[in-house]
């Protein structure tokens, strides 16, 4: 039954168009009022590539310039989004190709404000998550401690999509040994499939047990764990920590 689940997912794969389309943001801020201030993509079955900065009507905030160093100023003799022909080209391509982004739910959802819908994507967040042991799996931090070779700047939407594709080229390598895969579409639909799993955590964050496995608190300070147990279910499950979840009911069955 799981061979002819997975051949059916391929076979819809191959009639979706399995191109990727590697994607990155900048942004006024990072709350639901947020909007687009540059948009690069690039199309890797036609080599493409989009890089455009448009002005976003509203005010960007000092912690988003902080970042990405973009001002009011320089943005503000280009063009809405709204209404461009990178907008209504985006929305066209996003139909019958895959989106590629790290942390895809933010980009998925400044997208969404902006009237763009995703119907599929690739969360190399997660993916790596999946796939990399590391203290951090930020997108410049795998940069760095992966030695991806990349030109571009950090935190331009430009230099990020050069990284995110030598980081979906090292995950590809890695999937493709730890799953025994064979071909792109088998990787693709492993990326998709884990895009969706939670991400069993190795050890605390945050807290007083910073920094110990939940393996090792699960059997000294097991009660502590079931409190956080409650306290995270007890939320809205939107607002719930999906990874910390599956990783308390992990450790506590």
């Amino acid at each position: 039954m799981r061979q002819m689940l997975q051949c059916k997912k391929e076979i819809h794969l191959k009639n979706k168009h399995m191109n990727l389309i590697h994607l990155d943001l900048e942004t006024t801020g990072l709350d639901e009022t947020a909007r687009i201030i540059q948009l690069a993509y690039k199309n890797t079955e036609t080599g493409e590539v989009v890089n455009e900065f448009f002005n976003p009507q509203i005010p960007i905030s000092f912690g988003a310039m902080a970042t990405h160093h973009i001002t009011n100023e320089m943005v503000a003799d280009k063009p809405a989004f709204e209404g461009s022909k990178e907008k209504a080209d985006l929305i066209t391509l996003l139909k019958d190709n895959i989106l590629v982004a790290h942390n895809a739910p933010f980009d998925i959802g400044i997208l969404k404000i902006e009237g763009v819908e995703v119907p599929t994507f690739i969360d190399t967040l997660k993916v790596a998550q999946h796939l990399i042991k590391s203290e951090n799996h930020k997108l410049q931090y795998l940069r760095y401690s992966l030695g991806l070779t990349v030109e571009g700047p950090a935190h331009d939407a430009l230099g990020d999509i050069q990284v995110l594709e030598g980081l979906y080229a090292k995950l590809e390598s890695l999937a493709m040994e730890e799953f025994t895969l064979t071909t792109k579409v088998e990787v693709v639909s492993k990326f998709l499939e884990l895009t969706q799993l939670p991400v069993l955590l190795g050890a605390f964050t945050f807290g007083k047990h910073r920094g110990k496995d939940f393996k090792e608190i699960a059997v000294s300070d097991r009660g502590y764990l079931e409190w956080l147990q409650r306290s995270e279910t007890q939320k809205l499950e939107p607002e719930q920590n999906r990874n910390l979840v599956h990783t308390l009911n992990h450790y506590l069955a």
